[in-house]
């Protein structure tokens, strides 16, 4: 079983920055992929950047240029750096792990951590 524990998030001013850190526990396949997602209030949980074991890295339209996605697999830890915060960044940010296998794929969640981008 994986357990996945965020950490990071908080209230900051907009054009602010925030680093957010996932501690992954239990074991961690080179092939699963690692990331983050988000879910704002009355709306659907959406992609917000994702990193291989290899550092192939994907990021949502509306974070390119401003985040940053990265890993250590060394720790089994992934980070998310952002910076230029915005109001419309406000969500609970939860880091995701995909485990893909034969019959498909499984996906494990941290608990989230709230980020609030407002003056």
């Amino acid at each position: 079983q994986v357990q996945l524990v965020e950490s990071g998030g908080g209230l900051v001013q907009p054009g602010g920055s925030l680093r957010l850190s996932c501690a992954a526990s239990g074991r961690i396949f080179s092939i699963d992929t690692m990331g983050w997602y988000r879910q704002a209030p009355g709306k659907q949980r959406e992609l917000v950047a994702t990193v291989t074991s290899g550092g192939s890295g994907n990021y949502a339209d509306s974070v390119k240029g401003r985040f940053t996605v990265s890993r250590d697999n060394t720790k089994n830890m992934v980070y998310l750096q952002m910076n230029s915060l915005k109001p419309e960044d406000t969500a609970v940010y939860y880091c995701n792990v995909k485990r893909r296998t034969v019959g498909g794929s499984f996906d494990y969640w941290g608990q989230g951590t709230q980020v609030t981008v407002s003056s």
